[in-house]
């Protein structure tokens, strides 16, 4: 069910990156209608807003004001280039909390606001809640491991090994001789993809939107993750939650694919150790069961975002 935005804008942020920066963000539904708003946060990190705009469904069929920005570096807000491999003290987990911090007061809901955030968009999600914001009323984790290093080990040791054997050789070979940019590398890695990122076929357009962004600028994805989806090089191997899970005090609602790259494995210790949190796992999907299984992804999201 197509709709349009009610409307776009942009609000400065001070990135500490020697130039101007803005957030670009786009708003479905009325702010200021009584309902709690939920902000949804896409992925990557470097990816896009676009892949996930199927979210937009929580305003059209279900009445719930969205909001959804493209983080820095990438779609239409700043992008910086010449920040290329600064993991150290430019694009850390704190950036993205502080990008999130103001837009919630810019758009004036920062008292009152949910978070629906997917993939890294989801680990970004549970760091800001586990600091306790007074504002926060529901929290979605959608596709999103609790730690990186499970994350990989379930990729390597679950998944992997499941793929037709000239696939996985060709994945391992090119990882170990550092030749991830060859064409037998990208080719193997779209087969992993086809099994635990989207199964659709074909993929949605918007989907393929947030791809064509990432291959425009490429900063943010390589530098804090690396060069596929599962062989984490950049600044992110080493991200955990395990610590700070027990701290996120608001309902939360877990959701992941049964095919999913956050596998059971690494979204487990979210379940073990928020309080008050449920988990559903979507039977026919992957790592974007907003698409795969788009109707029943928005009537749970909408249920428990309203309950």
């Amino acid at each position: 069910m197509p709709v349009d935005p009610t409307f776009t804008g942009t609000v400065d942020f001070d990135a500490g990156a020697g130039k101007p920066c803005q957030t670009w963000y786009q708003v479905y539904g009325d702010l200021k209608s009584g309902k709690t708003p939920v902000i949804a946060i896409h992925g990557g990190p470097g990816s896009t807003h676009h892949y996930i705009l199927s979210m937009a469904d929580l305003f059209a069929i279900h009445g719930i004001p969205v909001v959804f920005y493209d983080q820095l570096g990438n779609g239409n807000s700043t992008h910086l280039r010449e920040k290329t491999g600064d993991s150290g003290s430019f694009w850390t987990e704190q950036l993205f909390l502080d990008e999130l911090d103001n837009l919630l007061r810019h758009l004036g809901i920062q008292d009152n606001y949910s978070l629906l955030g997917q993939s890294w968009g989801g680990m970004l999600a549970s760091r800001h809640a586990s600091k306790r914001p007074k504002g926060l009323q529901r929290l979605i984790i959608s596709d999103s491991p609790a730690n990186m290093q499970m994350f990989m080990k379930a990729a390597y040791e679950e998944l992997i090994p499941k793929l037709p054997p000239d696939v996985r050789d060709a994945l391992l070979k090119h990882e170990k001789a550092g030749t991830t940019d060859s064409k037998e590398y990208q080719d193997a890695m779209n087969v992993f993809y086809k099994r635990h990122l989207c199964r659709l076929d074909p993929w949605p357009a918007e989907l393929l939107q947030s791809f064509e962004w990432m291959e425009k600028d490429h900063t943010v994805y390589l530098t804090m993750n690396g060069p596929s989806e599962f062989f984490i090089t950049g600044s992110l191997k080493d991200w955990s939650m395990l610590e700070d899970a027990g701290q996120i005090e608001v309902p939360t609602l877990l959701l992941n694919g049964a095919y999913d790259e956050a596998a059971d494995s690494s979204v487990m210790p979210f379940f073990k150790a928020i309080p008050k949190v449920k988990w559903f796992t979507f039977a026919e999907s992957s790592h974007t069961p907003h698409w795969e299984e788009r109707d029943k992804y928005m009537r749970l999201a909408a249920d428990f975002l309203t309950s």
